[in-house]
């Protein structure tokens, strides 16, 4: 599944709102409200919000 997808569903949810997790993870309101309106990441700031959310990435084995 699409990370950006799963993120903005987490916020969407509205269990924390966009001022706690801007609070909590030092990224600003400003940029959480350019994602959730189509833009883009970094990656420092993806795996942040992964982090916030409980997220964990993990390599998939591969298939012969």
């Amino acid at each position: 599944m699409d990370t950006r997808k799963i993120l903005r569903q987490e916020i969407n949810k509205g269990k924390v709102s966009r001022y706690r997790i801007a609070k909590e993870t030092g990224i600003s309101e400003a940029q959480l409200c350019r994602f959730m309106q189509g833009g883009s990441l970094k990656v420092e700031t993806t795996d942040i919000l992964l982090d916030f959310f409980g997220y964990e990435l993990k390599k998939k084995a591969r298939q012969k």
